[in-house]
């Protein structure tokens, strides 16, 4: 099955120590490149996290937003300056004999100063790997599930698209016969005006057509193209892991053939033919850089 590189999950987890908050986004990007944001704390499980992606996903820039909510008693802890609470009331004191003012004497008037009472909160996350690994979990279900959603939609535009193109070189395959037959046909016109009443020789006519045929010969390249076309249908059809730099080279393929084409066919209809295959393959081209 196809998987689009594009995606998102979302999970909450909660129980009596901890509410951990998950959002795994994707786009679209040549290698695996993963982004966490989330507090200092969990950082010394971010290695698990990334190997728990990487059983997900292969290729695409993705980040993780993570919000851990510390619920455990006595998380927070109070902590008093001592040191710097004394310093504050000497300060003041001596400001208060410069300025012949009263001291303050209410115990609130010096915890009220900056970083006298500071709040901590504890560090270590004892126990929060079970439940990270489950709200992780679940948010990279629900984002490989968008992913499979969208690589069946990008399956079918591109199963069309290879159809489009198959019956654009079975039409070449039937134009080739008469592409030889019309040059014949013009170069016999132009030797009779030439020469006149005489008549042209049959044998040279017969040669300049073999040459033109062989200038002209594109079987190869059809030839080719119906393969590269069975490819890219097996591939899509049998996906079971990454596959977009497979179908990436299948296009630069088929763009190459049809190039040669272009050069060689001579006719009218066979160009627009070309021009007709070159857009489909070019909308594969971009369709393919949104599938892992």
């Amino acid at each position: 099955m196809l998987k689009s590189m594009t995606g998102f999950g979302a999970a909450l987890r909660e129980d009596e120590s901890y509410k951990i908050s998950i959002e795994v986004k994707a786009v679209n990007q040549r290698f695996l490149e993963t982004s966490f944001h989330m507090v200092h704390p969990l950082y010394p499980y971010e290695d698990m996290m990334r190997r728990q992606i990487r059983g997900v996903v292969a290729r695409g820039k993705v980040d993780v937003f993570l919000t851990c909510e510390d619920k455990r008693p006595q998380s927070r802890s109070i902590r008093v300056d001592k040191d710097l609470a004394l310093a504050y009331h000497q300060a003041l004191d001596d400001l208060s004999d410069f300025l012949h003012l009263a001291r303050p004497d209410e115990i609130m008037d010096i915890a009220s100063y900056p970083d006298v009472i500071r709040m901590e909160e504890r560090q270590e996350l004892t126990g929060v790997e079970g439940p990270l690994r489950e709200a992780l979990s679940e948010a990279l279900r629900q984002f490989d599930a968008m992913r499979q959603a969208e690589g069946r939609h990008i399956e079918q535009d591109f199963l069309a698209r290879i159809d489009r193109l198959a019956a654009c070189v079975t039409r070449l395959r039937e134009l080739a016969p008469s592409i030889i037959a019309s040059y014949r046909q013009r170069l016999q016109e132009t030797i009779k005006e030439l020469l006149g009443s005489h008549e042209p020789d049959e044998t040279r006519l017969i040669q300049e057509t073999a040459i033109y045929a062989d200038k002209v010969n594109y079987t190869e390249e059809v030839v080719r193209l119906g393969s590269h076309f069975s490819q890219f249908r097996a591939i899509v059809s049998q996906a079971q892991g990454p596959v977009g730099r497979k179908l990436d080279f299948l296009i630069q393929e088929m763009n190459r053939e049809t190039n040669t084409i272009a050069s060689k066919a001579n006719c009218t209809e066979a160009a627009q033919l070309v021009v007709d295959m070159k857009s489909e393959i070019e909308k594969l081209r971009e369709q393919v850089q949104n599938i892992e």
